[in-house]
């Protein structure tokens, strides 16, 4: 699709009941963004609504790999039996089967013994009924100015998302203390000053992985490319920057959620590009990546300095630092010709939400 048709094609097929699903031309469904939406998030600025379609991609991916794992196993009696599982809960309680799905490491997982059974591995019968009796995680209540977000804290593994950082836990009570204290003057600072993020966050993470600070004491965090709903932080003394975290890696995973839907670059080559943030250069999906990101740090700190509150020449310094990086990185995607043709118009219209910011 083109920046004048009505709706950008996406490529997950399989969404039930879905609004915006078209039909390819193998008559099977396939999910769709409506223009307005593609470009609010584009512009970091699309909030629950643009979530929801996101999420819908999700299911219907994650839905299609335990389906493939399905066939490519036949004769996998404890796959056979939980997937049997899985499908009940699709017909008897839908919300159940979502959280099932949805368990942010379950794409990763899937999608690993699907590879290794099409190479003709041996896979051990084991893994969909874990995520149906997983052990369950803490839930932290937040709520402020009657905005709710309810994570779970991942903190006893075993993970299989590999967040480039090694995890903490588990935590002591005393430790859940502190990250639930840490966690609730964050949210206050978003739903506060940032409410349009801190609603997308409500509606998309709904579980946080602690890490280890790095090696200096620096806050670290990270999302995964097949972790959708999951962010991973270390635990900042400055609740502000807790709250910067939550919206740079929500992005990451936003930004991922739209890549299985709607292609926005080649395959990576090995061309690879100056990210301002960075001393290694970077292939086009990376700095594609990085870009979007930090037009969230810049918009946050562009909030943050409109607010007068804090440490306002550090909010002056760092949204006029991250601007300047988002637009300098947009451009370079824009000159780079790996954008396909919805691609570019991502990148001009998250260009032209750089360039008003501050203005």
């Amino acid at each position: 699709m083109t920046g004048t048709g009505e709706a950008v094609a996406a490529g997950v097929p399989g969404a039930r009941g879905s609004a915006a699903a078209g039909r390819a031309a193998d008559g099977l469904p396939r999910h769709a963004l409506d223009r307005a939406t593609f470009r609010a998030i584009a512009g970091a600025r699309g909030g629950p609504e643009a979530v929801r379609p996101l999420r819908a991609g999700q299911l219907s991916k994650r839905a299609l790999l335990l389906l493939a794992l399905r066939r490519a196993a036949p004769r996998d009696e404890d796959y056979r039996a939980a997937y049997g599982e899985v499908c009940a809960l699709q017909r008897t309680d839908r919300s159940r089967w979502e959280e099932v799905l949805l368990r942010p490491e379950l794409d990763a997982w899937a999608a690993d013994r699907l590879r290794a059974l099409s190479l003709g591995e041996e896979v051990p019968p084991d893994g969909l009924g874990a995520f149906l009796r997983a052990e369950p995680s803490p839930v932290l209540e937040l709520e402020c100015d009657g905005l709710r977000w309810t994570p779970l804290v991942d903190h006893l593994g075993p993970r299989r998302v590999d967040y480039g950082r090694p995890p903490v836990g588990p935590l002591s009570d005393g430790e859940l203390c502190a990250w639930e204290r840490r966690l609730a003057d964050a949210w206050g600072i978003l739903v506060r000053r940032h409410r349009q993020h801190a609603e997308a966050v409500a509606a998309c993470v709904a579980v946080l992985v602690p890490l280890r600070p790095a090696p200096g004491g620096e806050a670290v965090s990270a999302a995964a490319r097949r972790a959708y709903g999951a962010v991973a932080t270390s635990l900042p003394a400055d609740p502000v920057l807790l709250a910067l975290a939550l919206v740079h890696e929500f992005l990451h995973v936003q930004l991922g959620a739209l890549l299985d839907l709607v292609p926005l670059h080649r395959p990576n080559g090995p061309a690879v590009y100056h990210a301002p943030w960075r001393p290694d250069p970077r292939p086009a999906g990376a700095l594609l990546q990085g870009t979007y990101a930090h037009l969230g740090v810049a918009s946050f700190w562009c909030a943050e300095a409109a607010a007068g509150v804090g440490e306002q020449a550090r909010a002056e310094r760092e949204f006029a630092c991250w601007r300047a990086h988002t637009l300098a990185a947009a451009g370079t995607l824009l000159e780079c010709g790996e954008l396909t043709d919805d691609g570019r118009e991502f990148t001009e219209e998250l260009v032209r939400a750089g360039r008003a910011l501050g203005g």
